[in-house]
């Protein structure tokens, strides 16, 4: 099967399984091919039914979490899914929220149409086009992180919806790419605990993850952080009878999780001084870029006393765990901090390679409109290759000249003011990842009513006044002008940069524009 859509190609058929009431069985040919028909044919009418795009009759409607709403006709759901007929028992027009549904897993929007259209059809049909494939153009996309996200997901749903000949048909696929799933990405994890709570209904498939987890070197953090207790007891009690051992973890690294799941840097701090363990051996920065809130990943990146180059157990950099996470803020700071992109695992992948092998192809292709964030996949991969290039990324940005007057000083703290500005409505999501990195949080944004309240109060930076009123460069100024130019000083692409000095000049904003972020 050289692909999901491949292995599912055969599948677009009425269900052997499925609802629909069969025929007697017959030694009539003629009368088994009209029977086929005519259900080809009912499904088919089903089928243009939910794809169409007037909510055609439609009564009832299933929110996602992104907000999307997806119409459905009731009586079709509540005649295909016991699921669906214990929820709609209400007369009333109604609203499903699918977070309500699926507690244990956001389900994408795909996944979601692929079993209602299931449902409606009897039929399984290809995922979309680059929905189920990765970035990576020499993957054969069978058990790629994106692959297996739309079939466990799909798998997950259909349990949920109680369609359980779908259930065994995602099961099926699943056990053919056990042993094709990277476990360092913590896929075969996830599968793990869909499957187990899909119940009896997927017994193989949790067993044989089991199986293969129990025989692997997965720590007993991941375990914790990722599987319900009861399924990481069970993998535990099996590897003591079979004599396996993997490395624990001292109390005090444990101390030290602990406070970064608190999001407590100082309290790190705190523990590092007590002298009985070092961010190195605890492996504190891969856990914090795996695990934690960014800020408190990047607030103990900038203690600058551990290796960003550190390898784990499992031969893996920090810069190779936030690939995986699709973070651009994080693998931008580590990059800054100097990450070295072009080194490769042990199984010969660069964070690169990791990154397009966790993203969507659709969503690596997917171009945002001028002044839309862009999707994070598609920028971690482009931040990657700017790094797999040579370009630079600026750690410190070098401070302004004490010898430029105080007057240019300010023109260039306008101009830079005025570009960020810009870039944010431009390229709002690579606009936020270059200020996060520089802390311009940390800072006062400068306008012109800083210079004067009583005469400027409400000016804005491009006023006249600020020509002519006395100006003197202060320490919080210093620190604004550091931070915007490192800011700017974030490259991401050229045309971006060539975009916003465009804008930037018609604005009637000049300076010298160095190729950055923007």
């Amino acid at each position: 099967m050289d692909s999901i859509a491949a292995g599912f190609g055969n599948s677009y058929e009425i269900s052997s399984t499925c609802f629909f009431a069969s025929s007697p069985t017959t030694d009539n040919t003629d009368s088994s091919i009209l029977d086929v028909s005519a259900l080809r044919l009912l499904s088919n009418s089903l089928e243009s039914v939910f794809d169409s795009p007037e909510s055609f009759y439609s009564d009832a409607k299933l929110v996602l979490s992104c907000g999307r709403e997806v119409p459905f006709h009731r009586v079709l759901l509540a005649a295909r899914s016991p699921f669906f007929r214990n929820a709609l028992t209400t007369n009333a027009v109604v609203k499903l929220e699918l977070k309500e549904i699926a507690k244990d897993h956001v389900v994408g929007v795909d996944s979601v149409i692929a079993v209602l259209a299931y449902i409606y059809t009897g039929r399984v049909k290809p995922p979309p086009r680059g929905v189920s494939e990765c970035a990576d153009e020499n993957c054969r996309h069978v058990s790629c992180r994106p692959a297996v996200d739309f079939m466990v997901e799909v798998l997950y749903l259909a349990s949920v919806f109680e369609v359980y000949e779908l259930v065994t048909l995602y099961q099926r696929h699943l056990l053919d790419v056990i042993d094709k799933v990277v476990i360092e990405e913590d896929t075969l994890l996830l599968i793990l605990k869909l499957s187990s709570i899909c119940g009896e209904a997927c017994k193989k498939l949790t067993d044989r993850c089991v199986e293969v987890i129990v025989n692997s070197d997965v720590d007993l953090v991941t375990l914790d952080k990722s599987l319900p207790q009861h399924i990481v007891k069970e993998i535990v009690n099996l590897r003591n009878d079979l004599g396996i051992e993997v490395p624990g973890v001292g109390k005090h690294v444990l101390n030290i999780y602990k406070a970064l799941d608190s999001d407590d840097v100082e309290l790190v701090e705190m523990l590092l001084s007590e002298g009985h363990t070092n961010l190195d051996d605890a492996y504190a920065l891969h856990f914090a870029v795996k695990y934690c809130d960014v800020k408190t990943a990047n607030d103990l990146l900038d203690l600058e006393i551990a290796d960003v180059n550190l390898r784990n157990p499992r031969g893996y950099t920090v810069l190779y765990v936030a690939a995986m996470r699709k973070e651009p803020d994080l693998i931008v700071s580590l990059l800054t901090k100097g990450s070295r992109a072009s080194e490769t695992s042990l199984e010969g992948r660069t964070a690169l390679l990791i990154a397009k092998q966790v993203t969507m192809a659709a969503e690596y292709s997917y171009l945002a409109e001028q002044c839309k964030p862009s999707l994070k996949g598609r920028l971690c991969v482009e931040i990657l290759e700017q790094a797999n290039k040579g370009d630079r990324f600026p750690g410190d940005a070098v401070s302004p000249s004490l010898a430029m007057a105080d007057h240019e000083l300010k023109m260039r703290l306008l101009y830079l003011e005025n570009r960020v500005a810009l870039a944010q409505r431009l390229f709002p999501t690579e606009a936020q990842v270059a200020m996060n990195i520089a802390q311009t949080k940390g800072t006062s944004e400068f306008t012109g009513s800083s210079l004067d309240p009583d005469h400027l109060a409400g000016a804005k930076r491009t006023s006249p006044d600020l020509k002519t009123a006395p100006f003197k460069i202060l320490e919080e100024h210093q620190r604004r002008l550091k931070a915007l130019s490192k800011t700017a000083g974030l490259r991401r692409r050229r045309h971006s940069s060539e975009k916003t000095t465009k804008e930037a000049e018609v604005h009637g904003n000049t300076g010298d524009c160095e190729e950055g972020l923007y």
